[in-house]
């Protein structure tokens, strides 16, 4: 079966006011794998993944040109919903940031926001059990949401994205926050969701990246502050044998 692309990105170029923040980006995106997005601090790679749902729209002075393209319509066309856009493709951003509800609320809030009239507990414990999380909460789906742990508040997050049943999600970074224990079971999370989801992940973690995704897409600096991609290839060629120096000097920790 050919890989088949759930979303492309053509010619994008993202502003901050007057300042040029990611400049000419070109990308396609296979469906149920997970792209991994690196490179160093300030090339642009969450400003980027943000383009993709639209969250920049919810940034003063931000404004993006070209195309972004899922399912074949450009998502910044006049007549599209920025809301029905989030729903479908979810995030996840780098600090756990549940709601000030009780654990059950978290999930069922997005919900009721998107006019799901359905089993309400049935959708509550597929969707925490999609992220891992339903054995370690079931009996106390009462309580706060902050009474849980960095990792499970993470995972909770996750579920929360996972109940509008999005077709992508987007994660910024989900483990930087964590430790050692929870940031494996979120990557364990990812590989799973894969099966199910197509995944753009942002890490600074260049193990993370190689564990986790299918395909890599290093982001640079240029010398007008600017950040633009340098390449994209299959994860595995990008960490043995990258097509450009500058990849392969990042990779390997003689970047300056």
């Amino acid at each position: 079966m050919a890989e088949t692309i759930v979303l492309s990105v053509k010619g994008l170029n993202v502003y901050y006011g007057d300042f040029l923040a990611v400049k000419d980006v070109n990308m396609d995106i296979k469906r149920e794998s997970v792209t991994a997005l690196i490179g160093p601090s300030g090339c642009g790679k969450s400003t980027y993944l943000r383009c993709l749902n639209r969250m920049n729209d919810l940034i003063m002075g931000a404004s993006v040109q070209g195309q972004v393209l899922f399912e074949n319509r450009n998502i910044y066309d006049s007549d599209v919903d920025a809301t029905e856009i989030r729903s479908r493709i979810g995030m996840v951003f780098q600090k756990p940031n549940p709601f000030p509800k009780s654990i059950y609320q978290n999930i069922a809030f997005g919900l009721r926001v998107n006019g799901f009239s359905g089993d309400m507990d049935e959708a509550v414990e597929k969707s925490l059990r999609q992220a891992a999380l339903w054995d370690e909460v079931k009996d106390r789906l009462n309580d706060s949401a902050f009474a849980l742990s960095g990792g499970q508040q993470q995972r909770l997050c996750i579920a929360r994205a996972l109940a509008v049943e999005p077709e992508v999600v987007l994660m910024d970074e989900p483990a930087s926050a964590l430790d050692p224990i929870a940031t494996l079971a979120i990557e364990d999370l990812v590989r799973e969701l894969k099966k199910t989801y197509t995944i753009v992940i942002v890490t600074h973690n260049m193990q993370q990246a190689a564990r986790v995704s299918d395909e890599t897409a290093f982001f640079m600096v240029g010398e007008d502050r600017s950040g633009y991609l340098v390449e994209q290839d299959d994860t595995q060629k990008i960490f043995t044998n990258p097509t450009h120096q500058r990849t392969e000097e990042y990779i390997t920790g003689r970047f300056s």
